[in-house]
């Protein structure tokens, strides 16, 4: 779905939506992983490239394919991930940098049941206006609300 900032915390999160369900899963990531993901949502690219940018130009020049990310669990409120890579190798990454990696890579995210089952907050139909709210949000946004990012 995109990056949004809570408030008042002004904590930025990154909201994940379920495909063919209601679900939602939103994972508290740092201003840094925001402006990454938000850069890559909006196609921008920096100046000088980010580290995700980096790291999608080196899997390029050894040929080696991202397939998937998984979000895999969830403990004590700290949310884990692994890169899935076509020769079968599989790298733990933490949520925020895997998924602005999948962005411009063009790889599936994938959020295991169990995280869903104890993360995921179920936005109902009725409620579809709040997130009709949130996607204009999103659209209004960009990374330089999230604070400069000196990479």
């Amino acid at each position: 779905m995109g990056v949004r900032v809570e408030m008042p915390s002004n904590q930025p999160i990154v909201l994940l939506r379920e495909v063919g369900g209601d679900r939602y899963l939103p994972i508290w990531i740092g201003p840094g992983e925001a402006t990454a993901i938000a850069f890559a949502q909006q196609g921008m690219a920096p100046a000088r490239p980010l580290t995700h940018d980096l790291f999608k130009d080196v899997l390029e020049a050894v040929g080696q394919e991202l397939t998937e990310v998984r979000i895999t669990d969830l403990r004590e409120g700290v949310f884990y991930a692994e890169l899935v890579f076509a020769s079968g190798v599989e790298v733990s990454a933490r949520p925020s940098d895997a998924i602005a990696l999948a962005l411009r890579t063009g790889t599936p995210i994938y959020g295991s049941d169990g995280v869903l089952d104890d993360a995921g907050i179920a936005i109902p139909d009725e409620q579809e206006d709040e997130v009709e709210k949130f996607r204009e949000f999103l659209d209004q946004i960009s990374p330089e609300d999230f604070g400069s990012s000196s990479q």
